[in-house]
């Protein structure tokens, strides 16, 4: 927020040259309120006030930034410059940076970290996409269950500013195996002659290294941690996850799944930095199958091309059928991608997810009917618009309604669950594909009931 207020003062001093105070402006502010100010002002003077930054600061700065600002700053940069950013950003972050550049130009930075920091990236970035030993960092603190408090504290001031997390201890065996945590509280209000494994309860909670991101968040949210360990199939604890991680996940996950629901290709950059050529291909494919779904719709409508013929009235509720159908489905599908995100529901839980949509789906259905009814009769009372046959019309839609949204709600929530049987992304029944479906079969019950009704009628 103070970026913002203060940015036009800041892109005055850089016209003006004035270097001085421009500085001091820049390192009394938090990190992220420069990455909002860099981010905010011209390309060409994004360099000058990245280089006007204490070190310390810039590091923490750099880390704050989208990557396609990162990576554009890594550019203006030296060599030299550089390797002090990669070496002093934390081995999450660096990771999460490095994943998102072209394989020769990663061997290339890489190059450019001590030996020590060189091991750590290239084993971070040998963890599988997408799993946890991505988004973790070795740097923390461990400690042995023959220590007394005393020593603790030696070791928490000689290594606490190396250090990503502080308020959480972790307690191993001489081998390096995780045998529980210990909070930063426990550690000041106890005697430096406590012993370590005095102060045991094992109730810690644990990741697998391998284990998916999503895993993370779900956990995170389930016990209402800050930092959880990160373990090996062996137990042998190798990183931590912390909270501003997990968000990061979570940003992510939410912005892939809106982008899968709402009928495309995620999206791995922000928007702007996407080519149109890229963000075409992202669509087109979405877009010819929902097109080639919606032949089908033309097509049930040409089958009951006499039936319309007939009764012209008839085509005139077809959008307000297929998009109560439609909008059930998405509806359906929403809430249950949502739960199945949040741990709410497994695919066990199939069954009563269909059993409760079901009945929603007739309620819901049964009212919108009652609705189209009560219009039927409104008009006809006005106008007499649908003549002596004006309660069968109504029966029509009432029928159709309760049973398109009962339909649309059905396969809204089942479909998630299908896509996760075999393996897919929930996100990616689509609310565009899950209301192409609902058209054509709505069509189809709408004309069907409309013939079984009216024929000898009006048909």
């Amino acid at each position: 927020m103070l970026g913002k207020l203060i940015q036009p003062e800041i892109e005055s001093l850089i016209r003006a040259r004035n270097w001085i105070p421009l500085k001091e402006i820049i390192t009394d502010m938090h990190p992220s309120e420069v990455a909002d100010v860099i981010s905010d002002i011209p390309q060409n003077d994004r360099g000058i006030i990245f280089r006007l930054l204490p070190k310390e600061s810039a590091y923490k700065t750099f880390e704050y930034l989208e990557f396609d600002i990162q990576e554009e700053l890594l550019k203006a940069l030296g060599q030299e410059e550089v390797a002090e950013i990669l070496n002093e950003m934390s081995p999450d972050d660096r990771t999460e940076f490095l994943e998102e550049l072209p394989g020769p130009v990663v061997k290339k930075l890489i190059r450019l970290l001590s030996p020590e920091e060189r091991s750590v990236a290239v084993k971070l970035l040998g963890y599988p996409e997408n799993s946890v030993g991505r988004i973790m960092t070795p740097d923390f603190i461990a400690v042995k269950t023959e220590w007394d408090i005393g020593k603790v504290m030696q070791v928490i001031r000689e290594l606490g500013n190396s250090v990503e997390y502080l308020d959480t201890l972790f307690i191993t065996d001489s081998d390096g195996r995780l045998l529980d945590e210990l909070t930063l509280k426990e550690v000041v209000m106890s005697t430096s002659d406590t012993k370590v494994s005095d102060l045991m309860n094992a109730t810690y909670v644990s990741l697998k290294v391998n284990e998916p991101q999503e895993n993370a968040v779900r956990i995170f949210k389930e016990y209402d941690l800050y930092v959880i360990p990160v373990v090996n199939e062996e137990n042998y604890l190798v990183g931590i996850v912390t909270a501003d991680d997990v968000f990061d996940v979570i940003e992510e996950e939410s912005t892939e799944d809106i982008q899968k629901f709402g009928g495309m290709a995620a999206l791995d950059e922000p928007y702007m930095s996407v080519p149109l050529i890229q963000m075409v291909k992202k669509r087109a494919g979405w877009l010819i199958l929902l097109f080639l779904g919606e032949m089908l719709t033309a097509s049930a409508m040409g089958f009951f091309e006499h039936q319309i013929a007939n009764a012209v009235f008839l085509a005139l509720f077809i959008p307000l059928i297929i998009s109560s159908g439609g909008n059930s489905g998405s509806q359906a599908a929403t809430l249950t991608i949502r739960a199945m995100a949040l741990g709410e529901i497994t695919l066990k839980d199939w069954f009563r997810v269909m059993k409760r949509e079901i009945i929603s789906g007739f309620l819901l259905g049964s009212m919108l009917g009652l609705i189209g009814f009560f219009r039927i009769f409104v008009w006809n009372s006005i106008s007499n618009l649908y003549g002596e046959h004006w309660f069968f019309i109504g029966l029509t839609l009432y029928i159709t309604l309760t049973g398109v949204v009962l339909i649309g709600t059905f396969s809204g929530s089942m479909l998630p669950f299908l896509l996760r049987r075999f393996g897919l992304d929930p996100a990616a029944s689509s609310a565009p594909f899950v209301a192409t479906l609902v058209d054509v079969s709505g069509l189809l019950i709408y004309f069907t009931v409309a013939t079984l009704i009216l024929t000898g009628r009006l048909l």
